[in-house]
Parts: structure tokens; sequence; C-alpha cells
């Protein structure tokens, strides 16, 4: 997992993406395991369907740490999902592939817990 981690700091992009003390208070209050819970129900109902009619604009850039550790990880959309990750366009996700997708979201999210934490200090 810490190779596509390492592709995705190469990234302009996606390395611009961080956590803001209001999505660290929100993580704070509710805990990691209900932000799981929620990765889980955002990528299964934006994310898992065979053919997706609003793809590239599914994913919010705001109003959840989950969304941020998306477009941070490239997990936001199935054209993303494609060329970063290798997961296929037009098919329906699989229990597997969402499990990988969810693991790398809290990996991100985690990792910015951590370096949050450090910068505090």
């Amino acid at each position: 997992m810490n190779r596509i981690f390492d592709y995705l700091d190469k990234s302009k992009f996606r390395s611009s993406f961080h956590l803001k003390k209001n999505d660290f208070k929100y993580i704070n209050r509710i805990g990691l395991d209900k932000i799981k819970e929620h990765a889980y129900d955002f990528i299964i109902n934006r994310l898992s369907k065979e053919l997706i009619v609003n793809d590239g604009k599914q994913t919010p850039f705001k109003g959840h740490p989950v969304f941020i550790a998306q477009h941070a990880t490239a997990t936001c959309c199935r054209s993303c999902l494609y060329k970063w990750h290798k997961i296929p366009k037009n098919k329906e996700l699989n229990n597997k592939e969402i499990e990988y997708i969810v693991s790398i979201i809290m990996e991100w999210i985690e990792r910015e817990i951590e370096y949050e934490t450090r910068r505090c200090k």
C-alpha cells in the first residue's frame, strides 16, 4: 500500500489535499470507527455500481473528511480508480475492491491525524 502513497505524494493535485481543523474536530467527536462506516457507505452508494451517470462529479470537495481523503487518494470516481488503482470501470465493485478503497481512505486519514498530532506538539 505504501507504493500507491508514494505515487500520490508525487502528484501536485493529490498531495494538495489535507484535513482542516473542523475535520479533525469531527473525527475526534465521532471516532474513526464511525468515519470508517461513512467511508463504506459513501463507496457503496456512490462508486460501487456498474454505471455511474455523474462519474467525476459524485464526490464533493468538502463537507466530510472521507470526501477529502477520496480526492487525496484518487478514490473519488471510477475514472480515478481506474487511472490510479487499475480498478476497471463499468463493472460493479466487488467486496475485495471496496475493502481496498476503504483501507486506502482510512490509511490516508490516519496519516493526516498522525501528522497533525506531531505538528501540534
